[in-house]
Formats: structure tokens, sequence, C-alpha cells
């Protein structure tokens, strides 16, 4: 039988806050980034349309722990994925 999977969810209409990324290493996980005065938490995948999701209310151990996972997708997938999020498109380039 074949996987079935929910819609995905829409792009937000709220004010996109930019949070600065650092890649890392993951075959799931492209960026992280973190915003200590708002707890919350930003995730950009390698796969996808480059969506950025901001996951609030997370605290910096939180952060410090998924930057120092031996495997990102495997911490994502159990301590952050099932946290609420809110999704953005990813902000356009501009070119040189």
């Amino acid at each position: 039988m074949p996987k079935t999977f929910a819609e995905p969810q829409a792009f937000s209409d709220a004010e996109y806050v930019a949070i600065p990324m650092t890649p890392v290493e993951s075959n799931q996980v492209a960026a992280v980034g973190y915003d200590a005065a708002r707890k919350t938490l930003a995730v950009t995948f390698t796969r996808g349309t480059g969506a950025i999701y901001h996951y609030p209310n997370c605290d910096a151990k939180l952060h410090a722990d998924f930057m120092a996972a031996e495997s990102k997708g495997k911490f994502f997938g159990a301590h952050v994925k099932q946290l609420p999020f809110v999704k953005f498109r990813a902000p356009a380039t501009t070119a040189a």
C-alpha cells in the first residue's frame, strides 16, 4: 500500500523576521538558526522549495543540542519535527 502524506502547510502571511542561519552537515537539514530574544528556532531543509520553518517557544538548550547532534536529521525527527511551526517562503535573492 503506498504511503499517504498530509497536505503541506500553507506559507504564513505573518511578517517574516530573518534569523541568521548556520549551514550544517546533513542529508536532510540544510541550515539551523536561533533567535534567543524571540525564543525561535529556524530550520531549512536540503530538499523542497527552500522554505524557512520557524519553531516558536524553543529554548537555547534545544538549539545547542541540535547543533551538537551527530545526526541533525535524527535529532530533528526526534525533538523538533512534532513542534508547532510557521512556514515562510525562502527570501528572494538579489543578483549582483
